[in-house]
């Protein structure tokens, strides 16, 4: 089977297409026919081990999200059959409870095998079933992306209908995180340096909107927004070290800042204070488990909710979907279509 690994050394020059044996199921496991993938901001960093340690070792099949049809079953495996479509979980280990370092480390793509292989062989814990109404391409984009907004949005934060949501950017998790919020009856801001971006966050639900290109000091505005509760109940914070002092100022007393990114930077200079004396919650959110995964697909199935797709690559093109996603450009899901499906 074709497969796409890191091999010899780090570096996305060395990031190549190989063969490796199709895998067979042993008892417990499943055997996937994979269909589709979906990019993530980590999947550039892996490549160069930016992650160190935790990235795992060579040879190495990146890339942690993806979809799959089941077309074999070892011995004792009840949890799926065999035509089942299905999403491999992100953490293969955590299925439900709190994190720890050992759950932490089975996450796809590094340090584990990821999804960029024609076949998969897991355990019939780390998948979940998908709803038929999601295509293949929306599927794919659910196990890292999508969750981590749903464990910030109704996990964590537990948001509640008539609440403040501040999202920050309209990349993936950020989508993600206006529908699910909206989804729990929240009214939603969303900031961002584009004024195209916004438009299209408003026509997917966005209640209003604050460029911060424009207005570098955007908490005032948005305490305005928040002004009848006090600041925003739940901030869904992505920027980091640029970000972090801007969202302390617009969340509420008691509040809930959702740290999911550090795109601007790793050390902001806090306002610790305004933290204490507020009882700011600052929670970290890295993915979810498999329980919160499939709470999400309930959901999404109750309401229909589609996720925004961006540019589609063939298998081989790997290396240009990778480009795309690094581009600050466009809205949606960069998406990686197997080519045995168009055979």
């Amino acid at each position: 089977m074709r497969v796409f690994q890191i091999e010899g050394d780090w570096g996305f020059d060395h990031l190549k297409l190989a063969e490796r044996p199709k895998p067979v199921p042993v008892a417990g496991q499943v055997l996937i026919r994979m269909h589709a993938a979906s990019l993530n901001a980590r999947d550039l960093i892996v490549p160069v081990r930016g992650y160190g340690r935790a990235t795992g070792e060579l040879p190495l099949i990146p890339i942690s999200d993806g979809v799959g049809t089941v077309v074999a079953v070892g011995d004792h495996v009840t949890r799926v059959k065999v035509g089942d479509r299905v999403c491999p979980t992100y953490f293969q280990g955590w299925i439900s409870g709190e994190p720890t370092q050992e759950r932490f480390a089975t996450a796809l793509g590094g340090p584990l095998d990821g999804v960029m292989t024609e076949y998969m062989c897991l355990s019939e814990q780390g998948i979940v079933r998908v709803p038929d109404y999601l295509t293949h391409e929306e599927a794919a984009t659910l196990p890292c992306a999508a969750l981590t907004a749903w464990s910030a949005i109704a996990t964590h934060a537990a948001t509640r209908p008539g609440d403040r949501v501040l999202v920050q950017g309209t990349g993936g998790v950020a989508l993600f995180a206006l529908a699910f919020a909206k989804l729990h009856g929240a009214h939603v801001t969303i900031i961002s340096s584009s004024d195209d971006k916004l438009e299209q966050a408003q026509n997917l639900g966005a209640d209003t909107t604050v460029n911060y290109s424009t207005t570098p000091e955007w908490s005032q505005v948005a305490r305005k927004i928040a002004a009848e509760r006090g600041g925003f109940d739940k901030i869904v914070e992505v920027g980091g070290e640029a970000t972090l002092v801007q969202s302390i100022k617009s969340v509420r007393i008691g509040g809930t800042i959702a740290l999911i990114g550090v795109l601007s930077g790793l050390s902001p200079t806090l306002p610790l204070g305004a933290v204490v004396t507020r009882q700011v919650r600052l929670q970290g959110v890295t993915v979810g488990h498999r329980d919160g995964f499939e709470a999400m697909l309930t959901a999404m199935a109750q309401h229909r909710l589609r996720p925004v797709i961006g540019k589609t690559f063939g298998f081989s093109d790997l290396k240009a979907a990778l480009a795309e996603t690094a581009k600050p450009t466009g809205l949606g899901k960069t998406i990686i279509r197997f080519d045995h499906d168009a055979a």
